[in-house]
């Protein structure tokens, strides 16, 4: 008889992990609470306006094609994929903004424009960061964080420096130009930590900004979720949505189900995509692997301040993806990081899928999804939002010489409070745990319970991390241990 695998919630990592389980000969089912399926990366529908609520950016193309291989797929048996160019514009100033390109080639000149003999040094950063890709990407993130071994090998080894060397320092010693730098520190924020807090290791991901691009999932990210949906159900999977899990049933030393809605939903294992502190919750004390003190000493991610809003106009002077860095990044870090508060004037994000996409508005409206980083655990109110959405769209049509207030058809915001209700965030972070130096691999909470037999973790707050691409690796990761324990053998390693 099949094992059966009760899956709670149906994020990234929770569809992965189904669809590898699936695949292996198990009988899984997901519960999901909200509505809909996609966890942070769920679809807000606003007068025929499709928002992506989360995740807009899609990095790292080779992970999602190993993903779909395993079942011997491609992504665009599911959605269709499109490499923007730009990839997207950054703002400094009025009279200081510029793309960065699709084309390395194209990057190589901006930069050589900026500082002189940038071009080269450029070239230096990524050969660096390429090797950082190969091994992190290729190696590292698909180890299941189980022993600090997993990480000796004569190719980590003889590149110890770069776990203990700082990101910034890296950048810094190479770049003199205030411009270049933020360019270069920026996709480490998807990691959830300050540049000086970030080994100089994941400059992995200025690899896989400035080199394998930034692609659009025709539809948007929701598409992606949705082709992972279909792919596990393809495969055999149930997903129950509105099945709010109460409790995990334990019988002796082990998970043996879920308390849905005043329902027993019994099962051989139980793996959770939720929040790990939550999932946590729902078992009895002597259960739970760490204390609420051991999350208080965490440094998390940072949450945001999201705004969806139509707009009953053109929207000009902007790209698909657009960085708004008119104001001091230091200091906005410190407001996240170390005085943990409501910013005086952050730097933000924008989205304009519309310039790329006019399948997913309503005619004659441009959408528009600003997002702010915020500290976790802040104070949020109606008045606190109106206050930053004002900052904001002042200095948006400042900075890109067009007005929009007044042809604003609709807003609507989500923040500290919504990441709380809808996905039992702790402390209503976005982005999970931060990737520091000790929170990497398997110095961050574990994908196996130590405590309860049976009981399996997934997503942002484990193994490998933030991000989408590495949720897709979570999910392979836990359902390799689990086919390790329940199977004896080993494909845990795909």
């Amino acid at each position: 008889m099949k094992k059966k695998v009760n899956i709670i919630g149906s994020g990234f990592s929770s569809l992965s992990a189904a669809c590898y389980l699936a695949k292996d000969g198990y009988d899984v089912e997901i519960f999901e609470k909200n509505s809909s399926i996609g966890g942070r990366a769920r679809q807000k529908v606003i007068n025929g306006c499709k928002f992506d609520m989360g995740p807009t950016w899609y990095w790292m193309p080779d992970v999602f094609e190993k993903f779909f291989s395993h079942f011997g797929k491609v992504p665009s048996d599911y959605y269709e994929l499109e490499k923007l160019n730009p990839a997207y514009r950054v703002f400094y100033g009025e009279d200081n903004q510029f793309n960065v390109s699709g084309s390395l080639d194209d990057i190589f000149d901006l930069f050589e424009s900026k500082e002189k003999g940038g071009a080269n040094k450029l070239r230096k950063f990524l050969k660096e960061a390429e090797d950082n890709y190969t091994i992190a990407i290729k190696d590292l993130v698909y180890k299941p964080g189980v022993s600090a071994m997993e990480l000796v090998s004569l190719k980590t080894m003889v590149r110890l420096g770069r776990f203990f060397k700082t990101i910034r320092t890296d950048i810094k010693r190479l770049f003199k130009n205030p411009d270049l730098i933020q360019i270069l520190e920026f996709p480490v924020l998807f990691l959830g930590a300050k540049p000086q807090d970030t080994p100089t290791f994941y400059s992995f991901m200025n690899y896989a900004d400035l080199v394998l691009g930034t692609w659009y999932p025709k539809g948007g990210m929701f598409s992606v979720v949705e082709g992972i949906q279909s792919l596990a159900i393809e495969l055999g999977v149930k997903i129950r949505l509105n099945a709010n899990v109460e409790s995990i049933l334990i019988e002796g030393k082990s998970a043996i189900g879920l308390r849905v809605d005043g329902k027993n939903e019994n099962c051989d294992i139980v793996l959770s995509g939720a929040d790990y502190f939550h999932t946590e919750s729902l078992l009895p004390e002597d259960y739970r692997q760490y204390a609420p003190s051991y999350w208080e000493k965490k440094t998390f991610a940072p949450s945001s301040l999201l705004f969806y809003v139509g707009i009953e106009s053109e929207i000009k002077n902007v790209e698909h993806h657009c960085l708004f860095f008119d104001k001091d990044f230091d200091t906005h870090a410190l407001e996240i990081y170390d005085n943990p508060k409501w910013p005086k004037d952050p730097l933000f994000y924008g989205s304009f899928p519309t310039l790329s996409d006019n399948t997913i508005a309503k005619e004659g409206v441009s959408m528009a999804t600003f997002l702010i980083p915020l500290a976790p655990g802040i104070e949020d109110t109606e008045e606190l939002r109106e206050k930053q959405f004002n900052n904001i769209v002042d200095r948006f049509e400042k900075l890109t010489n067009q007005k929009i207030r007044d042809k604003i058809a609709f807003k609507e915001s989500y923040c500290v409070n919504d990441f709380i209700d809808d996905y039992n965030s702790y402390k209503g972070n976005a982005y999970g745990m931060a990737n520091t130096l000790l929170q990497t691999a398997f110095l961050r909470p574990k994908l196996r319970s130590k405590k309860l037999n049976g009981m399996y973790f997934t997503g942002q707050l484990t193994v490998p991390g933030p991000g989408v691409p590495p949720a897709l690796i979570s999910g392979n990761l836990v359902s390799g241990l689990i086919n390790k324990d329940f199977k004896n053998d080993e494909k845990n390693i795909r």
